[in-house]
Parts: C-alpha cells; sequence; structure tokens
C-alpha cells in the first residue's frame, strides 16, 4: 500500500549543531509542526557533521515515524539541502536554517501563496519583515551581494540568501537535480554556504516558474561559520561560475 503524499516536508540540514540543539532550536520546529493542521514529514539532512550532531538527531527522530535523517557525507549546504528536497514526498517542500533564524510558524505566511506561485521566498528585504540583531557587516554585506545579483543572476528578488524558501514538487524536482556550481562535486564547497542559493533561482527564473517574495521575521544568531571578506569574494566568483556556466551550455535549455 502506497504511502499518501504528505502536504508538507520540511528539510532542515545541519553541520555540527550542538550549540543550536542545546538551544533547543530542534524542538521548535517539531513543536509546530505537531500542531500543523496538514499532514507533513520532517528530513534532517546532516552534513557530515563530526561532533555528535548526527548521532543526536537520530535518537530525536525515534520520537515520530514522519521525522527521517540522510547522513550525507561533508559537501556543503547546497548538496545537503538538495539530498534532502529531493527524498522529500510532499506536495510542497521548505527548506529552512537549522537554527530557526526565521521561526517554522512563517511558513503559514509562505502557505497564502499557493499555488498561485511555484517558489515562494523567505524575504528578509520585504515590506513587513522583521530583523532582529543583525551585526552591521552582515547587512552591509548582504545588499552589496544582492545588488550584484540583481546585476548579473537573478533580477527582481531583493533577497535571495534567506534560507526559507518553499518549493512546489514539480519545482523542486525540475530545479534541484540542475545544479551545476553547487551540485556538491567541488571540494571548495565543504567549508562555504555561498551562492547555492542564487544558482537555485537563477535556474528558476530560466525555467520561467512562478516566484513571489513575503516578508518574513529573522533573528541573527552567532556564528563562527561567516567570514565577510573572504565570504564576500567567494560569491562574487560563484556569481561568475553561474553566469558562465550558462554560457557553456551546462544549464539544459528545458
Amino acid at each position: 500500500m502506497n504511502t499518501p503524499m504528505p502536504f508538507l516536508s520540511v528539510v532542515l540540514p545541519s553541520y555540527n549543531e550542538k550549540k543550536n540543539l542545546k538551544r533547543g532550536a530542534l524542538d521548535e520546529a517539531y513543536q509546530f509542526l505537531k500542531d500543523f493542521e496538514r499532514s507533513w514529514e520532517l528530513i534532517l539532512s546532516d552534513d557530515g557533521s563530526t561532533d555528535g550532531t548526527l548521532e543526536t538527531l537520530e535518537a530525536f527522530a525515534k520520537k515520530d515515524t514522519r521525522i527521517s535523517v540522510l547522513a550525507n557525507q561533508h559537501r556543503g549546504k547546497g548538496p545537503t539541502v538538495k539530498s534532502g528536497m529531493l527524498a522529500a514526498q510532499g506536495k510542497w517542500r521548505l527548506f529552512a536554517d537549522f537554527d530557526q533564524s526565521t521561526p517554522m510558524r512563517d511558513v503559514r505566511e509562505l502557505l497564502k501563496y499557493v499555488p498561485d506561485y511555484d517558489v515562494v521566498l523567505g524575504s528578509r528585504e520585504a515590506s513587513g519583515a522583521k530583523r532582529e540583531k543583525e551585526p552591521f557587516y552582515r547587512h552591509l554585506m548582504g545588499r552589496g551581494f544582492n545588488l550584484l545579483v540583481q546585476i548579473l543572476a537573478v533580477p527582481g528578488i531583493a533577497d535571495t540568501q534567506c534560507g526559507f524558501k518553499l518549493f512546489s514538487a514539480e519545482a523542486t524536482e525540475k530545479l534541484f537535480p540542475k545544479l551545476w556550481v553547487y551540485s556538491g562535486k567541488s571540494s571548495r564547497q565543504t567549508a562555504f554556504t555561498g551562492a547555492f542559493d542564487v544558482e537555485l533561482l537563477y535556474l528558476a527564473k530560466k525555467y520561467h516558474f512562478r516566484m513571489k517574495e513575503v516578508p518574513i521575521k529573522w533573528q541573527h544568531f552567532h556564528t563562527d561559520r561567516v567570514n565577510p571578506i573572504r565570504d564576500s569574494v567567494l560569491m562574487f566568483i560563484d556569481i561568475l561560475r553561474i553566469r558562465l556556466a550558462s554560457l557553456t551550455g551546462k544549464y539544459p535549455k528545458s
């Protein structure tokens, strides 16, 4: 007997998340889903953690048959999200940051726009969005990066980098297999998340999926993974790589 397709799949990528696990970020997401009125599944997609995160996730998954864990090799956020989204079975598939910088309850705001749109993006720049505790350098870095994105890759999207994005099953299965820069084949990606979202949205625009930005609440949580100077340079390089990939036919025409 086939298992019915859940209405919503939630994918949480993780890498060495002991700090966020102790803070209760995963419990927060799960509590929302337990109370959610539609069918759901939660996929915990781990990026080769080395601090015991994977074991903690596997123990957590025993709480509910709707929770599953994927143990991936350490290849970076892009391939880890891709693994989870393609393993998902939901009619609608959300990927969100593990630290819950955007609270899971904001998925209700995104779901207001389905099925009129195929890709619904949480945005920190849309009118009505709220940003809390964000360091000045992070905001400046984000705005500078988005200016480059608007010029070179995805015009019309004010915030490509918010890690709270909802895709239809059709959009998921069309876009994620076509990632090239962030396919997971480059070893450099293991230390860098960079322009993964840009490549994904570049493809969504290329293949004419309907996209909508929706204001969300976002709170900054401190991380040592972001280096403003290094990451700004690498993101610029990867935008150029996306453009080069398009020019050299790395993305199919349809």
